[in-house]
């Protein structure tokens, strides 16, 4: 069976942002994807972290609208997670969901002397995230073409 996984992960991503926000969370992401079957997974955060019964409550919240709405016709595991203390940041608005915190970014060409940075997300707009550098203070304004990658960076207490 034929399926455009980006474009389920879209309507979902529609669909279920409002109910999530009314439970006091924030959508992250959506992915459907194979793996052994398919895999419906929804990635929600919010201040002060998610527990299991936050993802308990969501998936029963969110598994009755899917039921209904019927946007996938065949079998797939739905999985509620948080985006973790060291989540990989894969487009623009994962920057932009986790301004002000903390982020390593490794760039597929140097800027300046460096290829990798570690500061704080200040702003992302129009393809360009901007970061405060931990050590140094100076901000940088990265093309989001640029990013071989980047993730989460915990912080150190």
């Amino acid at each position: 069976m034929s399926v455009n996984s980006k474009e389920v992960s879209e309507k979902v991503k529609e669909l279920v942002e409002p109910v999530i926000r009314n439970l006091g969370f924030r959508l992250f992401d959506v992915e459907f994807k194979p793996e052994r079957g398919w895999v419906l997974r929804v990635i929600i955060d919010r201040e002060g972290g998610v527990t299991i019964r936050d993802c308990e409550e969501v998936s029963r919240k969110i598994s009755a609208i899917l039921d209904v709405e019927d946007l996938i016709p065949f079998s797939y595991t739905l999985e509620i997670s948080s985006p973790g203390l060291t989540r990989a940041l894969e487009k623009p608005e994962h920057y932009a969901f986790f301004r002000g915190r903390l982020v390593k970014i490794v760039l597929r060409e140097p800027v300046g002397e460096r290829r990798e940075i570690t500061g704080y997300v200040e702003d992302v707009r129009e393809g360009i995230i901007t970061v405060r550098e931990r050590e140094r203070g100076e901000v940088l304004h990265i093309p989001f073409s640029a990013v071989a990658r980047g993730r989460l960076e915990p912080e150190k207490w």
